[in-house]
This record gives structure tokens, C-alpha cells and sequence, in this order.
């Protein structure tokens, strides 16, 4: 069986549901992006969730600068003397450091839009990447082949809101800024009848999709295929509502797995299924 992630909130959500998952995805302030919770007090949510017997993924998967590195490389000696079960990264600067200092950190090749052959899996498996986040923007059946000639063990996000665009520029802040409008709390980008929410914080503008992604009837085909873990985000989703979705996937089996999709469909308006069955083709202008 996959085991099951979870991106949090908030440390009161990984209170509330830590008996009913495998593990979770967390993130540093300074150092990840595209999270919806950032832990400052590391030790004590880490030794939290170890005391639960959990697994630990913690994303540093911001674009590393020159100024990053000296906070980069005492972080990483850090999870590494906690024990996390693994380090997700973006950029090389992870892998480069954790081989410099000679830590034992399992990696996790998490470079999002990037993440989509097991050639290049393989790769950076031989430098220590031991698994694999796979990109929303590709099918089930590239997926599927991908667990059977990847040697890294593979992460596959199967609910909740995908970013889908992310700038290291404030480009919300420079709008307001340059138009003299007020801050709100909430900013949309509104196109083609779909809202399409983002964030604007210390580490730039990341923009997310319009819809909820719900890839769960794929779940009995990706746990025949050796899909060591799936992922649920909570990212804007009602913490209630992503409760009982989890509660949902908990009871889910071979019986009643259509039920359950329809039950998750059910509790949204902007449900759909991403890029699991729509291939990505390029065309230049005018098909020319």
C-alpha cells in the first residue's frame, strides 16, 4: 500500500491528524516555497511527529542564492542530527552541501515541472536521491512507467490545490505599489471564468491552480505500480473539509473506491483531475 503525506496547514492540523497518516511534507521559513505551513521552531514539531513514529519530509526547495548558503548548510546539519526521513530540493546547492559535509540525508529530487522522466531520476538517484516527486503536469501511464524504471522510491500528489507558476519577485506587492491600491487578504487572478489564487510573500509570488485535484480513482492502478507514497495538500482547502477527505481515503479499498472519489467530488465545486489523463504537447505559433 502507498503510504499517505501530508502537506499541513498549520501545527494544529499535524495534531489533529497525525494517528491517521504515514507521514508529512513541512517547510523552513527562508528556505521552501509553495507551502502552505512553514515551521520555525524545528525541533520541537520534528520531535512532535517522531515521538508519533511519523515519517518527515522537509522541503528546501527555494532557488538557492549566494546569501542562502550559510543558512542552508546549518539546516541541513540539523535535520541531519534529527533524523528526518528525507530533504526535498530544488536546487543543486542540497545535494552539493549534504556530500561536502558528508551528512546522511536521504533526498528527495523534488524540481516540481522537472520531476518528469525516470532518466533523470536515475541520475540524481546516483547522487543520493532516494525519491522522487513526481510532476502534476504529467499522465498516469508516464507515471506508471516511471515507477518501472525509476530506482527512486516515487511521491505522487493525488488531492488539493498545484502551484502552478512561482516568481522569486513580488509581483503583487510591486502592482499595489505602482497603482497605489490597497493590501487585501485574498488575491485571485481571474481568467476564463476560473479564479486562480496567489500568494505573495518573503520569497516571491507563487500562483495555484484553479481547481482541487482529485487523482484518487488512479490510486488501486499507482499502488499496483509500486508507488511508495501519495500526497494530499491542504493549501486552501477548509481544515474540516480536508479532514473528512482523509477520512475518506483511510476507508477506501477495491470495493467502494468509486464511492469514495464521488464522495470527494461531492464536497467540491472545482474539482478535476489535472494532468493525470491530458498529455502535454507543444505547439509553436499557428502551428507553424
Amino acid at each position: 500500500m502507498p503510504k499517505t503525506l501530508v502537506i499541513p496547514s498549520s501545527f494544529d492540523m499535524i495534531t489533529r491528524v497525525i494517528n491517521h497518516v504515514d507521514g508529512f511534507i513541512l517547510g523552513i521559513k527562508n528556505l521552501s516555497v509553495n507551502l502552505p505551513f512553514y515551521m520555525d521552531n524545528i525541533e520541537e514539531i520534528i520531535g512532535y511527529i517522531k515521538k508519533h513514529n511519523k515519517e518527515i519530509f522537509v522541503s528546501v526547495n527555494k532557488n538557492i542564492h549566494n546569501d542562502d548558503l550559510e543558512i542552508l548548510r546549518d539546516t541541513l546539519i540539523k535535520l541531519d542530527k534529527l533524523g528526518v526521513t528525507g530533504v526535498m530540493y530544488y536546487d543543486a546547492s542540497v545535494v552539493n552541501i549534504k556530500r561536502e559535509l558528508g551528512l546522511d540525508l536521504d533526498l528527495v529530487w523534488a524540481q516540481e515541472h522537472m520531476t518528469t522522466n525516470y532518466l533523470t531520476s536515475n541520475y540524481w538517484n546516483s547522487f543520493g536521491a532516494k525519491y522522487m516527486f513526481v510532476s502534476n503536469e504529467v499522465t498516469v501511464d508516464e507515471i506508471v512507467e516511471m515507477s518501472q524504471k525509476s530506482n527512486a522510491q516515487l511521491m505522487v500528489q493525488l488531492f488539493g490545490y498545484i502551484p502552478i507558476f512561482s516568481s522569486r519577485r513580488h509581483l503583487i506587492t510591486n502592482y499595489l505599489k505602482t497603482f497605489e491600491l490597497e493590501e487585501s487578504s485574498n488575491y485571485l487572478i481571474e481568467k476564463e471564468g476560473k479564479s486562480y489564487s496567489i500568494v505573495d510573500d518573503n520569497n516571491g509570488t507563487t500562483v495555484y491552480s484553479a481547481n482541487i485535484l482529485n487523482g484518487f480513482e488512479e490510486y488501486l492502478n499507482l499502488k499496483n505500480n509500486n508507488i511508495s507514497y501519495v500526497v494530499l495538500n491542504s493549501y486552501k482547502i477548509e481544515e474540516e473539509k480536508f479532514i473528512k477527505v482523509l477520512e475518506i481515503i483511510n476507508d477506501m479499498n477495491e470495493s467502494n473506491i468509486e464511492s469514495c472519489v464521488y464522495k470527494i467530488d461531492a464536497m467540491f465545486d472545482n474539482v478535476d483531475r489535472g494532468f493525470l489523463y491530458t498529455e502535454t504537447v507543444y505547439k509553436v505559433k499557428n502551428n507553424e
